[in-house]
């Protein structure tokens, strides 16, 4: 293990594409632009837009190549998208998308119930997807779920992960994402993935990608920080999860997840009472509380109003 604590985090906004795809409204495309273009503000400069996926399974996210039309582009800002195929590729990359992140999961039974193929499916369809993405010079970034856990076949082998991270490694993958889909992970299972994980792909960055399902999300961060993890993916107001996966709401909550880093003296960029401030403003767009606790609490004395980290 590490014997400090990164100095710095990268934070990767997911909630206007996993965390509404979850939710039972479905905004329209002016709302959620007006929301990526507040995230925007924040200082946030990884924003997961939307999903290239089939709009009968995914309706909330119909409208993906339209939001990223109309959104603001603050400047550094990466504004990326999922696909899980060749076609959802080419139509994100028609959209101008910044970034493609091809997603499969470690599970077969979450794979087909997800993207409906085999995982020796998907990672045939990950090499072409990559093929597309560097042909256009966008960066290609590997999303793997069910990582730390299935809700039908139970534990995922690690050396599974491990192979089929390897595959994708191999295909150019700038990092991968290591995603918790069920918040089936713990602080112990956390280390145990990442070290192997940096054991076998040296060279090849990985992100974190936890839920909370069963409220051990923030502790899985601290676990994956002592071991030098320093890319997570986190949700505004905490919203979203897997709907083709029983059992799978709860993302980490974006402005909890800034105030726990600024708490410890590790920097984020991101201006924490703007972030509070989006959150506030989903709640209105939804109808209903979201489950940061941040929002309902506060920022903490020690951070003053600003937010920023201690020093």
């Amino acid at each position: 293990m590490t014997q400090t604590l990164p100095a710095r985090v990268s934070i990767r906004e997911v909630g206007p594409r996993d965390g509404l795809q979850h939710e039972d409204v479905i905004l329209s495309a002016d709302q959620k632009v007006a929301l990526i273009n507040s995230l925007s503000a924040t200082g946030l400069r990884l924003i997961e837009v939307g999903s290239f996926v089939r709009a009968q399974h995914v309706p909330q996210m119909a409208d993906t190549a339209e939001v990223f039309a109309r959104i603001t582009r603050a400047a550094g800002a990466t504004y990326s998208a999922i696909v899980p195929n060749t076609t959802g590729a080419r139509r994100a990359l028609d959209a101008g998308v910044d970034a493609v992140q091809v997603f499969l999961s470690t599970s077969e039974s979450h794979n087909q119930s997800n993207v409906h193929m085999s995982i020796a499916e998907s990672l045939d369809q990950a090499a072409d997807v990559a093929a597309l993405v560097r042909a256009a010079d966008k960066p290609f970034d590997a999303v793997l779920s069910t990582v730390f856990g299935c809700p039908f076949e139970g534990d995922v082998p690690l050396d599974r992960i491990l192979m089929v991270a390897t595959r994708l490694a191999d295909l150019g993958a700038d990092q991968i994402t290591l995603g918790d889909t069920t918040g089936m992970g713990h602080p112990r299972m956390v280390q145990q993935v990442a070290l192997a994980f940096r054991e076998q792909l040296p060279r090849t960055p990985i992100r974190l990608h936890p839920h909370s399902a069963r409220g051990a999300g923030l502790a899985n961060v601290l676990a994956a920080l002592e071991v030098g993890v320093d890319r997570f993916d986190a949700s505004v107001g905490g919203i979203g999860g897997c709907p083709f996966a029983p059992g799978a709401p709860g993302n980490i909550c974006s402005e909890d997840l800034v105030h726990m880093l600024h708490e410890m003296g590790i920097a984020t960029d991101i201006r924490l009472p703007a972030l509070i401030a989006c959150a506030r403003n989903l709640e209105l767009l939804l109808g209903h509380e979201v489950p940061g606790q941040t929002i309902k609490a506060g920022i903490c004395g020690h951070l003053g109003a600003s937010g920023e980290p201690r020093v």
